[in-house]
């Protein structure tokens, strides 16, 4: 049984340039919007000074050696105490200061929500030209038709579930296509969706991105054609 209303939960893989912003945001939303809650730290394989920060600031912090964005997520999943969880990218490009739309979707009764980039604002350079006019809208297009899912921006790494739900899907994903998976298995077991618009920033790391265009394209294309 879940023992928190909320776990926001920040996969991170040598993010010591931002992590502490996002766990400062996140007890922030936490205490502004009085939500008994927790954040989660999956560690996964950082090298730099990631786990002793989150450590510091008082977030829980777990390691997972074994590799993946999806591996990390899974995990998270796996260790959360919030009956919802809210996940969120360690890079501070979504602000988790803006998350309650999201929170109160889950309210409501809505068991899987999506944030949109595509229906709120984004910041000049926050998403590469090809991801953002043709990467992302053709893998959602796809999986949109296939699936007849009406969901915008199924690359969005932010958003909100039920844990036990999501749980009860079985997501199995060890890369970035785990967000492709999510929803069209949450599809199929007829759980029910909704879809908010998000505000999308510049990655505040400066550095390079751990999303690899090609191989992590053809993952969520396989994703989409597989039989789940």
């Amino acid at each position: 049984m879940n023992q928190l209303d909320l776990t926001i939960l920040i996969p991170a893989l040598n993010e010591e340039k931002t992590i502490a912003i996002c766990i400062e945001k996140g007890k922030k939303f936490l205490e502004e919007n009085n939500i008994n809650g927790e954040i989660l730290v999956i560690n996964n394989g950082s090298t730099d000074n990631t786990e002793e920060i989150s450590k510091s600031l008082g977030a829980r912090t777990e390691t997972v050696e074994e590799r993946g964005y999806g591996v990390a997520i899974r995990e998270g999943i796996r260790l959360a105490k919030g009956k919802y969880t809210i996940m969120i990218d360690a890079d501070d490009s979504y602000n988790l200061l803006e998350v309650l739309p999201i929170y109160e979707k889950l309210l409501e009764g809505y068991q899987l929500v999506i944030g949109n980039r595509f229906k709120g604002n984004m910041e000049k350079g926050a998403m590469k030209f090809l991801h953002r006019y043709i990467g992302t809208p053709l893998i959602s297009w796809i999986a949109r038709k296939k699936y007849d899912i009406s969901i915008g921006d199924f690359n969005c790494g932010l958003r909100g579930f039920d844990t036990e739900k999501m749980l009860e899907i079985g997501c199995n994903s060890k890369g970035m296509e785990l967000a492709t998976e999510m929803i069209i298995k949450a599809r199929k077991q007829n759980i029910k969706m909704a879809e908010v618009p998000i505000n999308f920033y510049k990655d505040k790391r400066n550095g390079k991105s751990h999303l690899r265009t090609v191989r992590d394209g053809i993952r969520h294309f396989k994703i989409i054609i597989k039989k789940m």
